[in-house]
């Protein structure tokens, strides 16, 4: 339980709420850990709020131009030193045990892949009344059918995964890294609610349905580098697993 952790977050215009989101890692229980911040040319005043924090466990990068969350998450990976990869955007929040509850769980069971349940705050960082939560074990087959861990809780063992690189694609490079996990260990789920995702205006799970087909396809077919056929029969077992999980794993009120 003193391996260091390298958490990994791409940032894009997100003064009014960084700080908030570095406060949640400096309040940790288990402190052993480096928070690397990959700013994509931010035209706010992220840079001042990010200088207030003077702790040397924070790193804070910026890329030469504004080139995608993927791009600043690959930068941060290449950064990383730690043994455990934990991944938090710069908007959403983690409880204080996060990371040692999560590590406690993974060495107890030997497992090197796992995220946890969350609940959705909205941009005053006040509970919006949705709780979400996942299968217990999610296995290769089972990842593909959709993306079930939310980024902010997803944390594995770089010791067993290795190196980590993603296709630059503009949506759902998160997803596109657990497919690439995925094929080397099986992920599994703390039944607990350790995280706190920030639902804004404008934010993915906002648009409409043509657009997450489009993102969806695009997923299968550039990053896993799938045939059209093979692309279009993967993207549509998304949208129906999509709605199967917020019938089974979203509460809501």
């Amino acid at each position: 339980m003193n391996d260091l952790v390298s958490i990994i977050t791409p940032s894009y215009n997100t003064a009014n709420f960084i700080g908030e989101t570095i406060k949640s890692v400096l309040n940790q229980t288990y402190q052993n850990w480096e928070m690397i911040i990959v700013d994509d040319c931010s035209t706010d005043n992220t840079d001042e709020i990010v200088s207030q924090f003077s702790d040397s466990r924070i790193k804070y990068l910026k890329n030469e131009k504004n080139s995608g969350a993927a791009v600043s998450r690959n930068r941060a990976l290449k950064e990383a030193k730690g043994r455990w990869i934990a991944f938090l955007d710069s908007d959403d929040l983690w409880k204080e045990d996060k990371i040692f509850r999560q590590i406690l769980f993974m060495e107890k069971n030997g497992y090197s892949f796992s995220y946890t349940n969350y609940h959705e705050i909205n941009e005053n960082s006040e509970p919006n009344g949705t709780f979400v939560t996942g299968p217990s074990h999610i296995t290769k087959t089972g990842m593909f059918n959709y993306c079930w861990p939310g980024c902010l809780t997803v944390m594995y063992d770089s010791e067993v995964i290795g190196d980590l690189e993603i296709t630059p694609i503009k949506k759902n490079n998160d997803y596109a890294m657990w497919l690439k996990i995925i094929k080397k260990e099986d992920c599994f789920l703390l039944d607990e609610d350790l995280g706190m995702y920030r639902k804004r205006e404008g934010s993915i799970s906002n648009h409409g349905y043509s657009q997450l087909i489009k993102w969806h396809y695009k997923l299968f077919r550039i990053c896993e580098n799938k045939n059209p056929v093979s692309s279009f029969f993967l993207m549509m077992r998304n949208m129906f697993f999509g709605v199967y999980k917020k019938l089974k794993y979203v509460k809501r009120g």
